[in-house]
């Protein structure tokens, strides 16, 4: 498995499409999945990209040191990642919770963020929202893994997906077992503490703000905040779809993704020096 030494601690991540010489384009994780959570995405974007995905300290295979942990902290971490792996410059993304370690990252590290894309993600914790994540922290706390798998999953979906996806919905109650409830609460603690909104005007990068029409967890008044308070942000709705857009409607999540690269993607990188 390939780690690194980034920041002092062990990340795990994963390089595909490296052979060609396009731009290096980097997905950050929610906040309980995993490099294997982008399944739909890689051979879409790595057709065309240097697509590099990684696990966050605290998250599966990369290291699980005490905290505290921070967005800020988090951006440090991939900004060391990138260095190790001699990437100078990305276009940096994520969803959820890693959507928030994307904009930590794009004002941290401005030099080395092309473009940003965010998707079903917040940039500051309103009241219901953080009232409706306390749930999942108290399972967490509780070291209950079908008790967290219960109130989390619900919520990540649209009901259409839920119902037509039972099989799937009871995988996924298997993993829940296998989490690090410490790691797991110190993201937990990381995600209550966000709160950028009145930083966003400082990101100059083109940035895509998406959200699911039907996401109950992060709905759409955060990704209108955060397309408002971004210069020039573009600003896409899917329909039908919930939390978790990369699983749930990964064929117009990808196409969005690929047609905003498209536009701001430099192409072919100079050789020597780094990209």
């Amino acid at each position: 498995m390939p780690r690194v030494k980034a920041n002092g601690v062990d990340l795990y991540y994963e390089i595909h499409g490296w052979e060609n010489d396009a731009d290096v384009v980097v997905l950050n994780n929610g906040v309980l999945m995993s490099t294997a959570s982008w399944a739909y995405q890689i051979p879409a974007l790595a057709a065309r990209y240097r697509l590099l995905v990684y696990d966050c300290r605290g998250m599966w295979r990369s290291e699980h040191p005490r905290g505290p942990y921070s967005m800020e902290l988090h951006a440090d971490d991939l900004a060391a990642l990138l260095d190790e792996l001699g990437v100078g410059a990305a276009h940096v993304g994520g969803i959820s919770y890693g959507g928030e370690v994307s904009m930590a990252f794009a004002l941290r590290y401005p030099e080395k963020t092309r473009s940003l894309i965010l998707s079903s993600t917040v940039s500051q914790v309103d009241p219901l929202l953080r009232a409706g994540v306390a749930s999942w922290d108290a399972a967490a706390r509780a070291r209950d893994a079908d008790l967290l798998y219960h109130v989390v999953y619900p919520l990540s979906f649209s009901e259409r997906w839920i119902r037509e996806h039972a099989a799937e919905a009871e995988q996924a109650r298997s993993r829940y077992k296998l989490l690090d409830f410490d790691a797991v609460l110190e993201l937990f603690d990381a995600f209550f503490r966000v709160d950028m909104t009145r930083l966003l005007h400082k990101i100059q990068v083109p940035t895509l703000v998406l959200v699911g029409d039907e996401d109950i967890v992060k709905p759409r008044k955060y990704a209108e905040i955060i397309a408002r308070e971004i210069p020039n942000a573009e600003y896409v709705i899917l329909p039908r779809a919930g939390h978790a857009l990369c699983w749930e409607a990964p064929e117009e999540f990808n196409t969005v993704i690929l047609g905003f690269l498209a536009k701001h993607a430099r192409g072919k990188q100079p050789t020597g020096g780094g990209v």
